[in-house]
């Protein structure tokens, strides 16, 4: 049964499911809120339980009730993330599945022992655990999926990503389509530049199964409509730092969750 009618969610599916994209998409907002925001907006979602995380540059929460665990990373500011992406940043180190972006794997284990303990906490019944994030966040709640999958085995229901940067390698993405990929619905609104870094001729790949709002805000899971977008527009991490309004107005939360708010009846598989 849904969590309440703000909050609709199928708890117990590893299919996609709109209102699920819709919910998660909300989650992901709300983590760029203040710990007493996020606690009193969930708390009227139907969870009782709460835990904000903030450490360094990372801040997620955790939320849960009797039948979902939800945890959900902050992204950051277009220009902070272009910082992210240049310098060593881009570095590629071992992690989960594969070699991962190292200052995305070092901005998630600033929180990580921390969210893995309150995991174990909240999961009291059996409860289905979700991941959300946006920008930044969305690499880090892969890398976290990532990490309970790869190295505790750990059973996870879906991860809902918007405005995702690409944060492995080959072997990453291999390994973790392998295993989550037809759980994992990475969400590419039209013009968003920040989802076509780092390069591929990094070494970097996205993954996950994709999902493309075209210019008309309609989902399509076709992959000829990301081919056609990459044909008409090419970005690079300089371009990051100088996003034109309409990459911008395409990168914001807030866009995707109107988004996904409208396709709510729409499921395209």
């Amino acid at each position: 049964m849904p969590t309440s009618s703000d909050f609709p969610f199928v708890p117990r599916t590893t299919k996609y499911q709109p209102e699920n994209a819709y919910s998660l998409g909300q989650a992901a907002n709300l983590a760029y809120a203040g710990a007493p925001d996020v606690q009193r907006t969930t708390a009227k979602w139907g969870f009782q339980k709460f835990k904000f995380f903030d450490r360094a540059d990372t801040q997620a929460y955790a939320i849960g009730n009797d039948e979902t665990i939800v945890v959900a990373f902050r992204g950051t500011e277009p220009k902070d993330l272009h910082d992210w992406l240049t310098d060593a940043e881009f570095d590629l180190v071992d992690g989960p599945f594969g070699k991962v972006h190292d200052g995305f794997y070092r901005a998630l284990h600033q929180v990580w022992r921390d969210v893995y303990a309150t995991i174990l906490e909240f999961q009291d019944k059996a409860q289905s655990l979700w991941f959300a994030g946006h920008s930044l966040g969305a690499a880090l709640a892969a890398l976290a999926v990532a990490t309970l999958r790869a190295e505790h085995d750990k059973p996870v229901y879906g991860l809902y990503t918007f405005g995702q940067p690409r944060t492995g390698d080959r072997d990453f993405e291999k390994g973790f389509d392998q295993d989550f990929e037809s759980q994992c619905f990475r969400f590419v609104n039209n013009n968003d530049i920040v989802t076509r870094v780092p390069l591929r001729v990094m070494g970097y790949s996205h993954v996950g199964t994709f999902l493309y709002f075209d210019d008309k805000g309609k989902i399509q899971e076709d992959p000829s409509w990301w081919y056609r977008f990459l044909d008409g527009v090419k970005g690079d991490l300089e371009n990051l730092g100088k996003m034109l309004p309409d990459q911008l107005a395409d990168h914001s939360m807030d866009r995707y969750v109107a988004l996904l708010q409208k396709n709510i009846k729409n499921n395209p598989f």
